[in-house]
């Protein structure tokens, strides 16, 4: 079974205070809601929060010392070094997966890795900000809500969504697009993973012959009811298979882990009980199990492209299926759009990113009232409040409780108070309050956040490294550089960022500062990149940009 770890409940301390003892949860969270625990494996192929079991030991004992004027140090999931610093600073910083950009190719990392000089921190995973599949869903909500409006006007009631990948990614999918009231069909070749989506419900159903589950999805379909069937089998199989039959979904997407060729992506023809064959074949042979796999990317990436020419929409969901693809030989590759140009990006220009929190002490109450709170606060907000009333209807608890929606700029800073008001007044448990790293002005991704920038941008890596210098002079608890998360090694660089609200009046001075910087490097970001409602938003509000006049 292998070792397990369950975050802290209750109000007693370990730690010398909130901040570190929020941090310690953090992580023991992670990991409760790992998908390979015993492995430190929180999502997305190899994503960890340790490098191993030795430096996790190390780290919790440094966060239970670590004074209030001391800042700890994580390199790549080990504890490199404690220095006293200031009690405004954070009290941890993270750097994960970061290579000098030559030797940033997934060869030299694997290399690295062996010699146990790295590890592979994803993005949440590595720094401690991981909530479950909860943690993603509402930005997969929101993405095929936009979807729907932009090619139905409507949602997607009997509309078809065929997708690949339950991991702790993918797994946020078949919820999100029932909850838009569409019917999802989600191949995923590992079974324990549909079975653990159908037992968290966020997925309804398991089938393992597609071409019943195709029945399934056409009957639910035509009576317009939502429906989410978890499909045991090979996407590099399937896909092909579908296109051959003449069936056609409504929309097709992919969340498989193509970001990793050998850790990640499972080639062709293996699903199920013959897995154990892939996963021996990974070990003993690499080689060959990259070029099995780098050729089935293709063939599913073609059998995408295949899709769309029959009139499906299709769009990439940020893993780099098509990255992959191209590599592997398919020059047409990238004919179908990302995600975020597509629908993502209007939000990020106006600041508008995730922003979650957690229960410190584990009272889901705490969670509901922060709920209420939000909802009175923005009442005008109408996808916000249907997404609280959802969330509160079809997401389960796992692990600490928590919430994640979508607020932006000066409305991050707003609902932070309040939370820290709650806090202070005794209303709830100490909350510590954190975002996905795919936020507005925090990642630099060409093939995902930063594709297609209007300035051609896509590639500059400045943006989240200047957010994670501005996050640490703004005084987050916790502020995290990483390299590769979601689409692979050499591919991104973003940052992460964690605010512990414990009450305190010196904390809303932190908020005051974090809530409004971060997301303001976002509508900078945007506005240096000539988007007109970033550029709007600019003049209307306090940001400052030397170049831009208001």
């Amino acid at each position: 079974m292998g070792r397990r770890v369950k975050a802290q409940r209750g109000k007693t301390l370990r730690c010398k205070g909130w901040k570190q003892e929020a941090i310690l949860r953090m992580l023991e969270n992670n990991l409760e809601n790992a998908e390979i625990p015993e492995e430190l494996i929180i999502y997305g192929g190899t994503g960890k929060a340790a490098r191993n079991w030795k430096c996790y030991d190390a780290i919790v004992d440094s966060l239970k010392t670590l004074g209030h004027d001391e800042t700890l140090m994580i390199q790549s999931g080990k504890p490199v070094a404690i220095f006293q610093t200031w009690t405004t600073a954070p009290r941890v910083l993270i750097a994960n997966s970061n290579l000098v950009p030559h030797w940033s190719t997934w060869e030299h990392f694997r290399e690295l890795e062996q010699l146990g000089l790295t590890m592979y921190g994803q993005m949440t995973a590595g720094s401690w900000c991981y909530i479950g599949t909860q943690g993603i869903i509402q930005g997969t909500y929101e993405t095929f809500a936009a979807c729907a409006q932009k090619h139905f006007k409507n949602n997607l009631k009997g509309k078809i969504v065929l997708t690949g990948g339950l991991g702790g990614m993918g797994g946020a999918q078949p919820l999100a697009v029932t909850m838009n009231h569409g019917v999802c069909l989600a191949v995923e070749c590992d079974e324990k993973r549909i079975d653990r989506r159908i037992k968290a419900g966020f997925c309804n159903q398991k089938v393992k012959d597609i071409d019943e589950a195709v029945e399934l999805a056409t009957i639910a379909k035509d009576e317009e009811t939502p429906l989410s069937v978890g499909v045991l089998g090979n996407c590099a199989d399937i896909l092909p298979k579908l296109v051959k039959d003449g069936f056609k979904p409504d929309v097709v997407t992919d969340q498989t882990s193509a970001h990793d060729e050998l850790n990640g992506y499972v080639p062709t023809e293996y699903y199920g009980s013959s897995l154990k064959e892939a996963f021996t074949l990974r070990k003993q042979n690499p080689k060959k199990y990259i070029q099995q796999s780098m050729e089935s990317m293709k063939q599913h990436c073609k059998a995408l492209l295949d899709f769309q020419k029959k009139g499906s929409v299709v769009f990439d969901y940020g893993n780099n299926l098509r990255g992959q693809a191209l590599k592997a030989g398919l020059k047409n590759a990238f004919e179908y759009p990302g995600f975020v140009p597509t629908y993502i990006r209007p939000m990020f220009c106006v600041g508008r990113g995730p922003f979650r929190w957690l229960a410190l002490t584990g009272n889901p109450e705490d969670i509901m009232k922060t709920d209420k709170a939000v909802m009175k606060m923005f009442p005008e907000d109408k996808v916000l409040t249907n997404w609280i009333k959802l969330a509160e209807k079809h997401l389960p608890w796992e692990g600490l409780p928590a919430r994640v929606c979508w607020l932006g700029y000066g409305e991050r800073t707003q609902f932070a108070l309040a939370i820290n008001k709650m806090v202070r007044d005794s209303e709830i448990g100490p909350v510590a309050i954190t975002r996905d790293h795919l936020d507005s002005g925090s990642v630099a991704s060409p093939y995902r956040e930063t594709e297609g920038m209007r300035d051609k941008s896509d590639a500059i890596a400045d943006w989240p490294l200047l957010n994670a210098l501005l996050n640490c002079a703004a005084g987050a608890d916790s502020v995290h550089i990483h390299n590769g998360g979601g689409v692979g090694i050499g591919l991104s660089t973003h940052a992460g960022m964690v605010v512990v609200c414990d009450g305190t009046k010196e904390t809303d001075e932190r908020i005051k500062r974090v809530f409004t910087t971060d997301p303001g490097m976002g509508v900078a970001r945007h506005a240096d990149a000539g988007y007109k409602e970033a550029i709007n938003l600019v003049k209307k509000t306090d940001i400052r940009i030397p170049m831009i006049k208001k």
